[in-house]
């Protein structure tokens, strides 16, 4: 049990910040190109339980986390809620609104990296809870960053994705998101388990988020001088 715990929390504060800050950075943009709709309901905010979906942002998450050895995370938390048709510029300001999102998350994750010098500074295991906090920070940012940009709505990339392409292929790409939720539980989970049963590796997950994940995450590191 102390074991488990002693995980737990080496694992989730780095999610609580980066999934807090996630959110409430879609809501501050929003309400600086013109809609304050996040913020009049109290989303752009640094205090976790206003973004926490029980499940979605704190059981879901680590239970995938434990069963894959912290190479799986998938959650969600409240969405903020936008009205983009009050945006000044609702196609530009859709995209830089979505992009927060995962621009923080790459912030949080270069910030984490820097600090990872002042673990070596505190003596004791407090030194190594540092570190592995540290360290996990950077590793679920950039995860959720990378994991929100793919280009499927309602995920952060599916909406850069829509106000970037021309209308006539943004607007079918648009029309998806009613169905985006089944569409990325069916890539992550439903074929790697049906290429299972036919004898084919299809781990879309690791092609599609791991595997590029690991290589920002391994450029922040060179780039911050951390390794």
């Amino acid at each position: 049990m102390q074991e488990i715990l002693y995980t737990i929390s080496v694992w989730a504060l780095p999610a609580l910040i980066a999934i807090t800050l996630h959110e409430a950075a879609h809501g501050w943009v929003a309400s600086k190109l013109g809609d304050d709709t996040a913020l009049r309901l109290g989303r752009v905010s640094f205090n976790p339980t206003r973004h926490i979906d029980p499940f979605g942002t704190i059981i879901l998450p680590l239970l995938l986390l434990f069963l894959s050895g912290g190479r799986m995370l998938f959650g969600y938390a409240k969405p903020v809620p936008v009205a983009f048709r009050r945006l000044r510029r609702p196609r530009r300001d859709m995209v830089l609104v979505a992009a927060a999102g995962p621009g923080i998350n790459i912030a949080i994750a270069v910030v984490a990296a820097l600090l990872l010098p002042v673990g070596l500074l505190i003596p004791g295991q407090s030194g190594v809870w540092v570190t592995l906090n540290l360290q996990n920070a950077i590793w679920i940012n950039v995860l959720l960053a990378v994991f929100n940009m793919l280009p499927i709505p309602p995920l952060d990339g599916g909406r850069v994705a829509v106000g970037l392409l021309p209308s006539v292929l943004g607007r079918p790409l648009a029309r998806l998101e009613p169905f985006g939720f089944f569409i990325v539980i069916g890539l992550i989970f439903l074929l790697p388990f049906i290429g299972a049963e036919l004898g084919f590796k299809l781990d879309v997950f690791g092609w599609l988020v791991i595997e590029p994940a690991e290589s920002i995450m391994r450029f922040i590191l060179k780039l911050t001088g951390a390794r």
